[in-house]
């Protein structure tokens, strides 16, 4: 009974998370999955969801640390529960939450993985390099223009898979993207990406699109109750050879295979590289969908050089703070300016002359 009323609840707020919220289904199973792992632990207590203490939310901490689980996954198990007791909250189906008084677990923060400005160069050249074969396949064309997004824009993943078509505004150099929460923004693309998602278009799609039109056709049975594919998924914008929508796995793998390691990191490196070349973090943290800005700050500790090099130019103090690859010695610097602060004080100390000026004094006086 316990197991059967944590289930029921689950799946209202499975609604409530897709329905009211617009988050992704990917997004909503993980939080269900984290919900059942806390509900499996109140019903080995006697308990069920809507009579959780504060004594149970801290003992299921205390039983994920004990089982070695990171305090990252920990933390974002406690954000969890927090959401949903806030719902239950709203729903005024409890009139109290067991989540108040705990303190989330201190996170190392994982700064995140980059690649060099060479190695993404050198992966679109492989990819560019087997598009433009004269005998280049559909595969090819496709592959290339993945590529090409994904660091041209700094696009997610699923955002990537979701693309239909009509998102694309090639001749304005965008494309309209569907992120966490369907909140839809507007990505630049460079010359590159735009030029490789054309030629896909014009000589890769539409093979792609006759083979799921045939597929289609051939699965149809003369009752007309066959499977067929939706219309979103004959306008998305990336097939497989089989004509089908390309899964967020499938991606995965092509970026492993190129060279890149995952998607993510071609996102990051997009970032990376933006900040590095003098970009402000709000044009990035626009570009990239960040709801907040301190997610978008992380791409300042990977520039660090970008930043060294702001703050000697800009700060007035540091104009002539010597560089430490010139070979200048710091030590000698400073003794050589104490050096010269002595001298133009002793010879401030010199009575001048009758009918004139100590001139040298005065040009050497900073």
């Amino acid at each position: 009974m316990d197991s059967a009323r944590n289930l029921a609840l689950l799946k209202e707020y499975q609604a409530y998370l897709r329905v009211e919220k617009g988050l992704r289904p990917l997004t909503c199973e993980a939080y269900l999955s984290d919900l059942k792992i806390f509900a499996e632990f109140l019903e080995g207590r006697e308990g069920v969801l809507v009579t959780a203490s504060q004594e149970d939310v801290a003992a299921f901490l205390e039983h994920l640390r004990n089982h070695d689980i990171d305090a990252r996954s920990v933390a974002r198990k406690l954000s969890c529960l927090r959401g949903f007791y806030k719902w239950l909250l709203m729903d005024r189906r409890l009139d109290h939450d067991p989540t108040v008084n705990i303190e989330s677990p201190k996170a190392w923060k994982v700064l995140p993985k980059s690649l060099a400005e060479p190695e993404v160069a050198e992966m679109l050249e492989r990819a560019g390099m087997a598009a433009t074969h004269p005998q280049a396949q559909a595969a090819a064309l496709r592959d290339r223009a993945i590529l090409e997004l994904l660091y041209g824009g700094g696009l997610r993943v699923s955002e990537v898979t979701g693309l239909a078509t009509s998102d694309l505004k090639l001749d304005l150099g965008r494309v309209q993207v569907r992120g966490k929460g369907d909140k839809e923004r507007i990505v630049p693309l460079g010359r590159s990406a735009v030029l490789a998602l054309e030629e896909y278009l014009r000589r890769g799609r539409p093979h792609l699109a006759r083979i799921s039109s045939a597929r289609r056709a051939s699965a149809a049975r003369p009752d007309g109750a066959g499977p067929d594919a939706t219309r979103s998924d004959r306008a998305r914008l990336f097939l497989s050879l089989r004509g089908m929508p390309l899964t967020r796995q499938w991606v995965w793998h092509l970026v492993k295979m190129a060279g890149g390691g995952s998607p993510h990191r071609l996102r990051h490196s997009c970032a990376t590289h933006m900040v590095e070349h003098g970009a402000d973090l709000r044009s990035v943290q626009i570009m990239l969908g960040h709801a907040d800005i301190s997610t978008t700050q992380v791409y300042t500790h990977l520039a660090l050089g970008r930043l060294k090099a702001v703050h000697r130019e800009h700060h007035p103090r540091a104009k002539h703070r010597p560089d430490p690859g010139d070979g200048a010695d710091p030590a000698r610097t400073l003794r050589g300016r104490s050096l010269r602060v002595i001298s133009t004080a002793s010879q401030g100390d010199k009575k001048p002359q009758p009918g004139g000026h100590d001139s040298q004094a005065d040009e050497e006086t900073p």
